[in-house]
């Protein structure tokens, strides 16, 4: 009962790690992408009233 316990531990471990990666890579592409529009905005802006 232990071996199929601690067998069974191991994908799911792998299983969070891999979803962990996915929300963090998710997340790391959203900021870049909202700071990509930020900055673009900024650079629209700028452009308008010069």
């Amino acid at each position: 009962m232990t071996q199929e316990a601690a067998a069974e531990t191991t994908p799911r471990e792998r299983s969070d790690l891999f979803g962990l990666t996915l929300l963090a890579t998710i997340g790391i592409v959203m900021l870049a992408w909202i700071g990509g529009l930020v900055w673009g905005a900024m650079l629209f802006f700028n452009w308008l009233v010069s």
